[in-house]
């Protein structure tokens, strides 16, 4: 095996370990981006939840005054 063979072993391995890493820090960043999604739909949802029953509530005390 020549040293031009060495180093297009090296660099075909680097490369591979390049691949794996950015694979990992996609699967992560997916991963961190569907808790935040579903942090952010369960919180919203709870507040408009809550706004309508306000709403609601207002609207019944208006009406048996």
């Amino acid at each position: 095996m020549g040293i031009a063979d060495q180093f297009k072993d090296k660099a075909q391995k680097l490369a591979d370990e390049a691949k794996r890493k950015m694979d990992e820090g996609k699967d992560q960043a997916a991963e961190r981006s569907a808790d935040a999604s579903d942090q952010g739909a369960d919180s919203s949802s709870g507040g408009l939840r809550d706004r309508a029953e306000g709403a609601a509530d207002d609207l019944r005390e208006r009406r048996d005054r």
